[in-house]
């Protein structure tokens, strides 16, 4: 271990710091490392990610497997992309422990701190001045045709999709037990609002504001058109039941796969818990979108 700093001001509330890093991303090893020295001379306590510890070994700090940080963090500090923060949003939510995103590389919407930007966005933060976001957290639960269950969570969505066979599948989705419609298709997904611009806006659903408590409903290549996206309430359990597919599977998060079989059925809902995203103060979604969607910028400013 490091020898010990000077004692320094720190904000109690955030003493233990669980940090986690993109897993072998190239030029990662860096700023992780500086960013715990940042920490540690901050007089921060440092727990790393083991996977994050394997890819890049940092001696001196522990580490701890993702499903036992959350009992020995106060907050975690993700180094990477969008992906990486989903990942281990998953696994730490259940114990109400904040996520603060470090985007290395292009811009993220939940790692939105530029690195070069993070230790003075961390020194405001861990004084006390940020903007905390609670995100909601599906669940999906799937039944098979045996009475097996297995359950999955999502941050951005859940997507009932045909499998590497090809083919459409024949859903029939329920909502609150009422039914909705059956209907052939390359998919459905169910997003929430932070995944509205993930995945659901490729497949031309709406944009959501994390601050709306709505669920929304995506068919992707529908075979009748009049198949629309829909919102409904984040307190609805929406049901979908695979009635015809050569092949075909659930997808939380695009990194949660779960077999999906003719007769099964997956019911989702909003988890118990979500998740919690501290950004700097004066953070803007809005402005997000429109450096990320390149709103207002002409053909050739883009090119």
């Amino acid at each position: 271990m490091p020898a010990a700093p000077a004692p320094v001001a720190f904000a109690a509330a955030f003493r233990r710091v669980a940090l986690i890093g993109r897993y072998a991303s190239p030029g990662i090893a860096e700023p992780l490392i500086g960013l715990a020295s940042f920490l540690f001379g901050r007089g921060h306590d440092i727990v790393l990610d083991a996977e994050t510890a394997r890819s890049t070994p940092m001696p001196g700090y522990p580490t701890a497997e993702p499903e036992a940080l959350g009992a020995l963090a106060d907050v975690a500090i993700v180094v990477g992309g969008d992906g990486t923060l989903l990942s281990i949003a998953r696994q730490l939510a259940v114990h109400n422990v904040p996520l603060i995103g470090i985007n290395q590389g292009r811009l993220g919407f939940l790692t939105d701190i530029p690195l070069a930007q993070m230790e003075e966005a961390l020194d405001a933060i861990f004084a006390g001045h940020y903007v905390e976001e609670q995100r909601t957290l599906l669940e999906a639960r799937v039944t098979r045709a045996d009475g097996s269950h297995e359950t999955a969570l999502a941050l951005n969505d859940v997507v009932v999709s045909r499998g590497h066979i090809g083919g459409m599948v024949d859903i029939t989705v329920e909502i609150d037990g009422h039914f909705v419609y059956t209907m052939r298709a390359d998919g459905l997904i169910i997003a929430t609002p932070t995944g509205s611009t993930a995945y659901a806006l490729s497949a031309q659903g709406p944009i959501v504001h994390p601050e709306v408590p709505a669920i929304v409903l995506v068919p992707v290549a529908p075979h009748a058109l009049t198949y629309r996206p829909i919102a409904v309430s984040d307190a609805v359990t929406i049901s979908i039941t695979l009635e015809k597919a050569r092949d075909a599977a659930v997808h939380c998060d695009g990194q949660a796969h779960l077999a999906f079989e003719e007769g099964d059925s997956v019911t989702i809902r909003r988890a118990p818990y979500p998740v919690r995203l501290l950004h700097p103060e004066g953070h803007d979604h809005y402005a997000t979108l429109r450096r990320k969607l390149h709103w207002g910028e002409t053909p050739e400013r883009l090119g």
